[in-house]
C-alpha cells in the first residue's frame, strides 16, 4: 500500500505564483474588449428593440383622423434628443399636434415601458427615476453622439422616425398640414451611434416596409 505524507507535500512557488498572475492578467486583458463588444451590442439590440416597438405602437394603435389636415403630426415616432452631453430617445405620439415643429410631445403622449411600466419620455432637470431607464444611452451605454442620415436627415437635426397605421417610416411629418403622405421616405433611414471609446453601429429603417435592422447585421 503507497501512503502518502501530505506534511511534507511543496507548497506553490514563487515562480509559479507569478506564472499564474501572468496567465490570469493575459486573460483579463483579451476578455476586456469582448465586454466593449458586448455593451455596444446591448444597446443595438435595446435600441432597435425600441425602434421596432414603436412601429409596433403604430400598427395596433390607428392614428388617422383623415377630417384632420393635420392628423399625420400624430405618427407614433421615436426621438433622439439630449440634455447637455447626456443623449436619450423617447416613444411617443402627439395626440395633441401642438409639439409639431419639434417632433416632441407631452409626457401624457408617451409610450409605456413594457418591461416596467414607466413612460418612455424625458424632461431635462426632473428626477430621471420617474422615467424608463432605457432610454437614457449615453448613462446607460456611454452613447455619446447619435447622428442621422440619409433619409431621415435634416441638416442632422431632429433626429426621428416615426411610422403609419401600416408601419411604414415617414420623416418630416412633425410639421404636415396636409394629408398627402409626402413625409413618407423612399429610402433607407440611416441613425449611426458613437460609444464613448470612439466605436460606431448603426441601425437602419427600409423604406416601405419599415424593417429596422442592424447595419451589418441583416439577421438581427
Amino acid at each position: 500500500m503507497i501512503h502518502f505524507n501530505l506534511k511534507n507535500r511543496p507548497a506553490f512557488t514563487m515562480i509559479e505564483l507569478v506564472f499564474v498572475i501572468v496567465v490570469l492578467g493575459i486573460l483579463a486583458s483579451l476578455a476586456m474588449p469582448r465586454l466593449d463588444r458586448d455593451l455596444k451590442q446591448e444597446a443595438a439590440d435595446s435600441i432597435l428593440s425600441d425602434i421596432r416597438y414603436t412601429q409596433h405602437l403604430a400598427l395596433v394603435d390607428n392614428m388617422h383622423e383623415y377630417d384632420d389636415v393635420k392628423w399625420q403630426q400624430k405618427f407614433w415616432r421615436v426621438v433622439f434628443s439630449n440634455c447637455g452631453s447626456d443623449l436619450f430617445y423617447m416613444v411617443g405620439s402627439d395626440t395633441s399636434k401642438d409639439d409639431s415643429l419639434s417632433a416632441n410631445f407631452a409626457l401624457e403622449e408617451a409610450a409605456t415601458d413594457p418591461t416596467n411600466g414607466k413612460p418612455m419620455f424625458n424632461s431635462c432637470g426632473t428626477d430621471n427615476s420617474a422615467y424608463s431607464e432605457r432610454i437614457f444611452i449615453t448613462n446607460k451605454y456611454g452613447i455619446t453622439a447619435v447622428a442621422a442620415s440619409n433619409a431621415c436627415s435634416n441638416n442632422n437635426s431632429n433626429k426621428y422616425i416615426g411610422f403609419d397605421h401600416l408601419g411604414r417610416p415617414h420623416y418630416g411629418f412633425s410639421a404636415a398640414t396636409a394629408p398627402d403622405y409626402s413625409s413618407h421616405i423612399t429610402s433607407t433611414c440611416t441613425f449611426t451611434f458613437t460609444m464613448s471609446d470612439g466605436d460606431t453601429f448603426g441601425i437602419e429603417i427600409l423604406p416601405e416596409t419599415g424593417y429596422a435592422q442592424i447595419v451589418g447585421q441583416d439577421a438581427s
